[in-house]
């Protein structure tokens, strides 16, 4: 929900200075190193500068204060443009941090990163990623409002604030920033105001070679208030203009708002304004010191004079004034609510209440139950204990099973659709697999939510980009991949994963986790939650056998990543499997203990996990004397190869799928319990 600032004080000479020096410092930071691009950060200082100094709420000696705006610089490219800012607002940055810009060890990498400086809201750089971001946080903070002061009026609740967004050219034509942006308009996210800096230029030059539509247009079709500020006739950004369109973006409540604002890149340089060259290359000596006469400054190099640091360190005396009026609401507030403000302290710290396992179902033994069945009944028994559990999926909710029960339509008090409600717990993303994932991490970021999403395996493809974001931040999102094999059958190759598995495992830091039945579905479920990393629950359409645990392993070796579901005393062979392909193992193990082989069958639902155990429980699971081995999963075989070593075989689809039953097409590919066994014999005739 939005909030509107204070009016900001009178424009200065002082400001003016300001920004010349953010522009200087900008060539200056990008000269040294020898890279970079400068040509943005000169554009957007006197954008940046207004924000942080004259709009944004913010605590620069309390970078995590839950009352704050949020800021997103979506075009992570112009990071100068953000620490320039964090320079100036007091954040812990020297000017040593920006001549050591993009070297080993800094505090100022080339893009800005989540962790790593503080002030960074997102890790940024593949462009459009941050705009989808801000979605998902404006998106978190109106659901987390929902449960703390539901009732209030806008703009007066503490759980109030704006999420400010400075987007380029480059992040409008991503397609991420398409399906994200239209979902914000549905959704009426009146918090966000985004600012896209239309300078026309980009790494190939003049963007009308490729990029010609109206921005404009396409922004009011999607539903968002639009505003335009345009150049002043010496390519300079209008400050007036820019401020009081700012300050109406603060008034609209209803609609998120664009800001199209015209600037040249690399105002005012002689030369280098307005090229191609600007955008990513260091201007040379000659031209800094011609733009720094143009600007007013000595030609000293990051010049940044006392009478300028004084002026602009005085926005942390402005925010002190703003944060001690949000702390007296807040304060209110938890006199009023002393059950949610328990329930607030518990979010903010990342807590789960006591006993919330209890709320995980149990699946009785001798039953068939599709996984992605389990993890929705996993979902509606956690939904009822955990409130900050909030999720949909990419127009797959009765596939994926990721809807909860009398939760809600997240949807705008505006929307006529059944059930809408803007604080509820069902999100609605569409087809919208990349924008989906980028908005859960938004989520994520802005805390207080656990936030879930859903689609078929096969599109993980689709939002990879935002997996990737997801595990290098690594934020607490939960991806749900349903229909993980072949096994989903008459759907055909187009929509049966044969790589995926191998592809999300090669991501660092995702867990991937492939159930093997109802119950290692509610303990990976339980795990996942208690690890808070991101991670992908991989699960079938088909039934899948609910294996009787007093035969079989203890199914709280879920926990530990992989776990011997059937104990043999010193095998003779080592049989590995996940997911539906366990029951073939299981069934291949029988026959194999019948001819006289001592058989250890192990179920792994998540290597990552298991990797991190201590050696010796791998080896009590796995053991390297035991030469004899065989995976068995429906994909490819990449990655299998180090655990069954040189004499191991790897029962394995290195194909396309085809349109069939999943029983037609698992007897066909050889994904049966006879292709197990004749893999388990050809190992052990290898290893003897």
């Amino acid at each position: 929900m939005t909030v509107i600032p204070p009016s900001p004080p009178a424009w200065q000479e002082l400001d003016d200075r300001a920004v010349a020096v953010a522009r200087a410092l900008a060539m200056d930071s990008v000269q040294k190193v020898g890279n970079g691009h400068p040509g943005t950060a000169m554009s957007l200082a006197p954008v940046a500068y207004t924000l942080f100094q004259r709009f944004l709420r913010h605590d620069p000696k309390d970078p995590t204060w839950i009352g704050r705006d949020r800021f997103v610089l979506s075009c992570g490219h112009s990071s100068l443009t953000l620490y320039i800012q964090l320079l100036f607002s007091g954040y812990g940055l020297t000017l040593e941090d920006l001549k050591s810009f993009r070297t080993w060890g800094s505090q100022t990498p080339g893009h800005p990163e989540y962790g790593h400086t503080p002030g960074v809201e997102t890790t940024t750089g593949p462009l459009g990623q941050g705009i989808a971001n801000a979605v998902g946080l404006a998106m978190a903070a109106r659901f987390k409002r929902g449960l703390l002061d539901p009732e209030e009026k806008i703009g007066n609740s503490p759980f109030d604030h704006n999420v400010w967004v400075i987007c380029s050219d480059g992040d409008i034509q991503e397609g991420v920033s398409a399906e994200a942006s239209s979902l914000a308009g549905t959704q009426a996210l009146g918090s966000l105001k985004m600012i896209y800096d239309d300078n026309r230029i980009s790494i190939d030059g003049d963007t009308h070679n490729a990029f010609t539509e109206d921005v404009s247009a396409r922004y009011r079709a999607y539903g968002w208030n639009v505003l335009e500020v345009a150049a002043l006739s010496d390519g300079n950004v209008d400050q007036i203009s820019l401020e009081k369109a700012m300050a109406q973006a603060c008034q609209e409540i209803n609609r998120p708002t664009l800001i199209r604002l015209k600037s040249v890149i690399a105002w005012p340089a002689p030369k280098a304004k307005n090229t191609a060259k600007s955008h990513g290359s260091a201007l040379g000596e000659e031209e800094i010191a011609a733009t720094k006469k143009l600007l007013g400054l000595p030609e000293e190099k990051f010049h940044f004079p006392n009478e300028v640091r004084s002026h602009v360190e005085k926005v942390m005396t402005r925010n002190i004034v703003l944060k001690n009026h949000w702390q007296s609401q807040l304060d209110s507030w938890q006199r009023a609510n002393p059950d949610k403000a328990e329930l607030l302290k518990r979010l903010q710290n990342r807590e789960l209440p006591k006993n919330w396992e209890d709320a995980l179902p149990f699946f009785e033994a001798g039953k068939e139950v599709a996984t992605r069945k389990a993890s929705g009944e996993v979902i509606n028994g956690l939904a009822r204990i955990l409130p900050e559990l909030i999720g949909g999926s990419a127009d797959l909710a009765e596939s994926n099973n990721t809807f909860i029960e009398n939760g809600g339509s997240f949807l705008p008090a505006s929307s006529s659709m059944k059930n809408a409600n803007p604080y509820g717990r069902n999100i609605f993303f569409g087809i919208r697999e990349h924008a989906m994932g980028a908005i859960l991490n938004g989520m994520a970021l802005h805390g207080g939510v656990i936030p879930f999403g859903g689609t078929f395996l096969v599109f993980s493809d689709y939002m990879r980009g935002a997996v990737r974001l997801s595990s290098l931040m690594k934020l607490p999102v939960i991806f749900i991949w349903t229909h993980d094999s072949i096994g989903l059958g008459e759907d055909g190759p187009t929509h049966q994963p044969i790589e995926h598995l191998a592809s999300l495992r090669a991501i660092p830091g995702l867990n991937v986790v492939r159930p093997a039945d109802a119950n290692e579905v509610s303990v990976a479920w339980r795990e996942v939650l208690r690890r808070k990393e991101p991670a992908g629950l991989v699960l079938s359409r088909q039934n899948l056998p609910v294996l009787d645990r007093k035969t079989y392993g203890d199914v709280d070796g879920v926990s530990k990543g992989a776990y011997i579901l059937l104990e043999a005393k010193d095998p003779s062979l080592l049989i590995i499997a996940t997911g539906s392909e366990v029951a073939l193992a299981l069934a291949a193990a029988t026959e194999l203990n019948a001819k006289g082989e001592r058989v250890q069958v192990v179920s792994a639902p998540c290597l990552e996990w298991f990797n991190k155990q201590p050696d010796e429980y791998r080896e009590k699971v796995w053991p390297k004397e035991v030469k004899a081995r065989v995976s068995v999963e429906a994909g490819i075989s990449q990655g299998w190869n180090s655990f069954v070593g040189d004499l191991g075989e790897c029962v394995s689809i290195e194909h396309f799928g085809a349109s069939a039953s999943y029983t037609k097409l698992f007897e066909e590919f050889g994904l049966t319990v006879s292709q197990v066994v004749k893999a388990a014999e050809k190992s052990l005739a290898k290893a003897r």
